[in-house]
């Protein structure tokens, strides 16, 4: 898992973070959110708006208004299009969550673990008008648990703080929240079981307390609904039937919101 290390960025300057900054200074932001209207990843965005399509089980492709491009959990493949995102990230899971063999021309590919075990790992870079960081998190493995063995990675741009939680095994603890900061979209493994159990994913997004969440993760409509059931109580629910959104931060929901999306790798007639 060493040949696709070279081009990860882990001894950079930092970057400041606008999430954290205002993480204490902007807690109750709400607006109205909006969904796309449109699936094609290759339309133009708005200056001031992100769209996040849902490719498959922990996989999105996140895009910027400045043509900045990730996709989370990158398996290697995003659909039948000719088309290389800037960044990949990748978690410490199994081949769902990560490739052996990425394309070599993406410029960034983030893996959520470090070299040796335990070691974690740190990225903090911008690209075009992205930033994209993470903050570690423990992992269960065959020896019982790998210290800091994934990755929550954190999406920045247009004013948003967009976070992935990946293959999450356990509540953050104080210090990793702080790290999280303001988060405005959270994509949550909601399988139950796999990844955190269902009591403490929603206790840990109530806490985050993001204006929109986006399940993923999940392996059938029991486990999805009864996540939904178990956030009904402080979150709106809404089946969008859609694959992808849009949205800026003025236009998040004034109700924190969770937003069902439907997974559908990328086709070339888009």
């Amino acid at each position: 898992m060493t040949g696709f290390a070279a081009n990860a960025q882990t001894a950079q300057p930092r970057i400041a973070s606008h999430c954290i900054a205002l993480a204490q200074s902007a807690p109750g932001l709400t607006y109205l959110h909006h969904a796309s209207e449109t699936d094609n990843f290759r339309a133009p965005l708005p200056e001031f708006d992100v769209r996040i399509h849902y490719l498959s089980h922990a996989s999105f492709l996140i895009q910027s208004p400045g043509g900045a491009s990730a996709v989370t959990d990158y398996t290697g493949y995003i659909g039948n299009v000719d088309f290389l995102p800037d960044v990949v990230t990748m978690n410490h899971a199994h081949d769902t969550h990560w490739t052996a063999f990425p394309d070599p021309a993406i410029p960034h590919v983030l893996k959520g673990w470090g070299e040796s075990f335990g070691a974690g790992i740190d990225h903090n870079l911008m690209v075009k008008d992205m930033k994209v960081r993470n903050v570690s998190t423990d992992i269960r493995s065959h020896s019982g648990v790998e210290p800091e063995g994934n990755s929550i990675f954190v999406f920045e741009a247009a004013g948003l703080c967009i976070g992935h939680l990946g293959h999450l095994h356990h509540e953050p603890d104080a210090a990793q929240y702080a790290a999280l900061g303001r988060m405005d979209v959270v994509m949550a493994p909601v399988d139950g079981g796999m990844t955190l159990d269902l009591d403490t994913m929603t206790k840990v997004l109530k806490r985050l307390r993001a204006s929109v969440v986006i399940p993923m993760h999940w392996f059938g409509r029991y486990t999805l609904d009864r996540f939904l059931a178990d956030m009904s109580d402080q979150f709106a629910i809404e089946r969008t039937g859609k694959h992808s959104l849009q949205l800026s931060l003025r236009d998040l929901p004034k109700t924190p919101t969770v937003v069902v999306l439907e997974p559908r790798h990328i086709e070339e007639y888009e």
